[in-house]
């Protein structure tokens, strides 16, 4: 028998919760330099430079690669052969000890984003508990962990179906993708899991997207089976929509596409998708009674020489005095750069501002002729005047965003991927604008805020409404006073261009 002690666990899960805040796996950032190499969208390319540039900042300062620092998923495999050396805690309650250190540590605190009562107050917990645990016993004397940090914006965008014996898994896929938006980040991985019962392809398809990105060893080699064909059919389908990187349209829209399955009912057939986002973290160890995990930290010139820079023709804007007027010659796809004061809030903020709307009260916070952004920073450490601060999925907004129009007078909206029509449609009848951050760069982002403080709902936390000063801060145009859209033209314009060379390819 292997004996593993209780403080060795705890202090595993703690270090690589702290590690996977802020190393991206090496896998999965050369796929993402690969990308990069080959991708021929101007706003793609961009964006992935961001992405990257912000992975290489994250792992300099051990801070936070996304604002998001995820809901913790671990797989933990016991080894029959284990005992442990006390036996006053469960496997979760171990977890989640590891999990409350990891996400309170003051030189590198992380976000917490779990509420408890989900269907009632939603009430924070405070320290990211609890994890959701997975526990396998399976035949040795070691202990397996595969630990994750999932953000919600792509956790939101899985989909399940119960599709019939006789339905393409690959038909399914190609037309659900399109519907999910951009709010997932990508590019990113594909987890699917098939068969088993509903909620057990669930569990294939989160735990799929633990493994190394290796679909193009796939490709080299060819594949030997039916499912690494469906790998394949996936991977060619999807990337040939076009929809590219965070949306805006390009060649690579995922880097990989993993598949776990199991048996299922002869009636049935379970299918399960899960996207991992731009921000990609996971880890995995094991122990054998010998003490805590090694996570040896990846070299610094590992990461790609990629830097993300500003053009020339970038329109520099001073927040402090651009009216309405200024922002109708703003054209989609344009780059912006922000400086002066910026207003923050998200869903809770935007919730509360509704009722007093509603209810004729005057607002905590003028916000006429102002920009908001929809964010929840991470709190700061140091001399930093604002934690790790990029976009949330700004769709989720879409429902108060007429009303923050007509009402509470705001012209303009920082966020991350698309809006959706009726949000669209808002924005054209009040000639305003909406702005998108790169989701995946909130270190980067957060470089270019100057000064921050709470200035509404400080009992909200992290939704507080806060007043960023910023400097320079980098944003694209995806919909302009006219109602132009980037995240409808781009993703069309290279779904055409990839069918057109695809064609003079005989692909």
């Amino acid at each position: 028998m292997t004996t593993i002690r209780q403080a060795d666990f705890i202090d595993s899960i703690a270090d690589a919760l702290q590690y996977i805040s802020y190393y991206h796996p090496l896998d999965f950032i050369k796929a993402l330099d690969e990308a990069y190499q080959r991708e021929e969208s101007e706003a793609a390319k961009n964006a992935i430079a961001q992405v990257l540039t912000n992975s290489r900042m994250s792992a300099q300062g051990h801070r936070p690669i996304c604002q998001d620092t995820g809901i913790v998923t671990c797989f933990v495999k016991v080894g029959m052969g284990v005992q442990w050396d006390k036996t006053d805690l469960t496997v979760q309650q171990m977890v989640d000890e590891g999990t409350r250190r990891a996400y309170n540590n003051p030189d590198n605190p992380l976000r917490a984003s779990i509420v408890a009562d989900p269907a009632g107050a939603r009430k924070n917990t405070g320290d990211n508990t609890p994890a959701v645990v997975h526990i396998d016993m399976v035949a040795g004397n070691e202990i397996e962990v595969m630990i994750a940090a999932k953000g919600g914006g792509s956790e939101n965008k899985s989909k399940m179906a119960m599709l019939n014996p006789s339905d393409s898994i690959a038909d399914w896929i190609v037309e659900t993708l399109p519907k999910m938006g951009a709010g997932w980040c990508p590019p990113g991985m594909l987890g699917i899991g098939i068969g088993g019962t509903a909620e057990k392809s669930a569990v294939l398809a989160k735990e799929s997207l633990m493994e190394s990105v290796d679909i193009h060893e796939l490709i080299e080699r060819g594949p030997q089976n039916a499912e690494e064909e469906l790998r394949l059919e996936i991977f060619n389908r999807v990337n040939a929509l076009g929809i590219g990187a965070q949306g805006l349209g390009g060649l690579t829209t995922v880097l990989d596409v993993k598949i776990k399955s199991l048996p299922t009912h002869a009636a049935s057939k379970p299918v399960t998708l899960i996207p991992n986002c731009a921000a990609t973290r996971h880890v995995h160890f094991t122990l054998d009674g010998s003490g805590a995990a090694d996570l040896t930290p990846p070299k610094l010139e590992d990461w790609p020489d990629v830097t993300f820079e500003l053009g020339d023709d970038a329109r520099r804007v001073n927040l402090d005095e651009v009216t309405k007027e200024d922002i109708q010659d703003w054209k989609m796809g344009e780059t912006v750069l922000l400086s002066g004061k910026l207003l923050t809030g998200r869903d809770a903020a935007h919730k509360r501002i509704k009722g007093m709307l509603d209810n004729g009260e005057k607002l905590p916070v003028d916000f006429n002729n102002r920009f908001i952004y929809y964010v929840g920073p991470v709190d700061p450490v140091g001399d930093e005047v604002v934690g790790p601060a990029g976009p949330t999925t700004s769709t989720r907004m879409d429902k108060f965003t007429d009303q923050m129009l007509e009402e509470a007078g705001i012209i303009g909206m920082v966020g991350k991927a698309e809006r959706g029509p009726e949000a669209v449609e808002s924005i054209r009848k009040h000639k305003a604008v909406y702005l998108m951050a790169v989701g995946g760069a909130a270190y980067l982002v957060a470089k270019a805020i100057k000064k921050s403080r709470v200035v509404a709902f400080e009992d909200l936390g992290m939704e507080a409404i806060y007043e960023f000063e910023v400097e320079d801060m980098p944003v694209t145009v995806a919909v302009d006073s006219d109602g132009q859209n980037a995240h409808t033209q781009g993703p069309a314009i290279w779904k055409a261009k990839i069918a057109d060379l695809n064609e003079k390819l005989g692909a």
